[in-house]
């Protein structure tokens, strides 16, 4: 069961990244290097989600 919790935060973890991504896309005044980054941890969380569920 605490698999499944982790991946349930992991899983939040990543929408809320992609909410941010967006807003930041729509924002004038947005770094691109601030956008990448969120891009790359938005990745890893992804890559992460799928490994843990390849546990199951």
């Amino acid at each position: 069961m605490a698999l499944d919790a982790h991946l349930a935060t992991l899983e939040q973890r990543h929408s809320a990244l992609d909410a941010q991504i967006h807003s930041a896309n729509t924002s004038p005044g947005t770094r691109e290097s601030d956008i990448k980054e969120m891009k790359r941890r938005k990745l890893h969380l992804k890559d992460e989600i799928e490994r843990l569920r390849l546990k199951q």
